[in-house]
């Protein structure tokens, strides 16, 4: 090891008992010694992302929390709802450590060059367990920072980049052009909205209140369609006729959002065609649901041809098709432009422990717009 480094370190997990009931808490972990190719990173700052909330909490009730246990090992609980059981038999027991990205300074390295140049560096990660003091990280997961960044600039570097440039990557590798994105407000919504106007790519931006869409339109965004409007569905087909998009990507998942875009694409499709086309437009419309903001079925009408695909999109099944070249492209557009196109917002910075009260708890599990919290693990 390069330098001296705690034993032990505070790290926040989550654990689901048999009686039902999901416990967080602060439990005293051992510092593990790095390999020759892994580094040790004191953790400032990781962000409380909607995955985070998803993998941490899931369905459990929030509003039913108490306060199990507090002092040097805090913990609270909270009911989790006896029919989402079966589906979570296998969280049931082990303690799981929460945090999926984060960033810090390597204090610490493994025997190789390239871990031991790094120590001294502010570096981000998204090799999950970031909710802790420290963690022990491989140098490939790594993102290297520009000199001058700091730890809470490059906190969420990994999540909401990666996704926002995989989003674009996906587009252009399947043909598409333009693309429609249904959570526009959102810390990702406004960086995807960045990247695709520094790229020039049309961009239908869909949110949910005349003051999300003030949001878009402060950064520049050019189509912005509120779903709450009676005329949303000619919005949409309006703002998808302007761009051409024939992809979306949609984070509410349940309800009928993804019949309303494929209608409207279809709409846009079939005005092009002369005469009667039984099976509709053959112009490929897909839809990827990359998040469950409603928790409901995913509707889908008869309402847009037989040319159309719904699937799931996940980021990190993304990142391990396109292979290590790709990702450490991506990896360097993010670090170069850090602060500008890719720089988050916090409404609050909290510590691990106040990432346990209750009251703290429910503000980040309402997952509202412009109110997303960063977790400094050092306080």
């Amino acid at each position: 090891m390069s330098v001296s480094v705690p034993e032990t370190s505070l790290q926040l997990q989550s654990r689901l008992s048999p009686d039902a009931r999901l416990h967080l808490g602060l439990a005293t972990v051992p510092v593990a010694r790095p390999a020759a190719d892994e580094v040790v990173i004191r953790v400032e700052a990781a962000p409380v992302n909607p995955s985070d909330i998803g993998a941490m909490i899931g369905p459990a009730d929030v509003s039913r929390t108490r306060v199990e246990r507090s002092g040097d090992a805090p913990e609270i609980s909270m009911p989790m709802p006896p029919e989402a059981m079966p589906a979570l038999a296998a969280r049931v027991g082990p303690a799981v450590p929460a945090g999926v990205e984060g960033a810090g300074v390597v204090v610490a390295a493994g025997s190789s060059p390239r871990a031991r140049a790094l120590v001294g560096r502010v570096v981000a990660t998204s090799t999950g367990a970031m909710y802790a003091q420290h963690r022990v990280a491989k140098v490939d997961d790594l993102l290297v920072t520009k000199d001058g960044a700091t730890p809470a600039e490059a906190a969420s570097s990994f999540v909401n980049p990666l996704t926002a440039l995989g989003m674009l990557e996906t587009m252009r590798g399947e043909g598409h052009t333009a693309l429609v994105h249904t959570a526009a407000a959102s810390n990702l919504g406004q960086m995807l909205n960045r990247v695709c106007l520094a790229d020039g790519v049309g961009l239908v931006n869909v949110v949910r209140s005349q003051e999300q869409a003030g949001i878009l339109r402060d950064i520049g965004a050019e189509h912005v369609v509120d779903s709450s409007t009676p005329t949303f569905p000619e919005d949409l087909t309006a703002a998808i006729a302007a761009t051409g998009a024939t992809l979306c990507f949609d984070v509410i998942g349940g309800g009928d959002m993804v019949s309303r875009v494929l209608t409207a694409m279809e709409t846009v499709q079939a005005a092009k065609l002369t005469g009667h086309h039984r099976y509709g437009s053959s112009v490929h419309k897909q839809v990827y649901v990359c998040g469950r903001l409603d928790t409901r079925p995913t509707e889908l009408a008869n309402t847009f041809g037989l040319a159309w695909g719904v699937g799931g999109w996940l980021l990190t099944t993304f990142l391990a098709q396109v292979g290590p070249e790709v990702v450490g492209r991506l990896k360097d557009r993010v670090a170069d432009e850090l602060t500008t196109t890719f720089a988050s917002r916090y409404a609050r910075t909290i510590s691990l422990r106040e990432a346990l009260d209750p009251e703290v708890v429910a503000a980040y599990h309402r997952r509202a717009t412009g109110e997303k919290y960063l977790i400094a693990p050092q306080s």
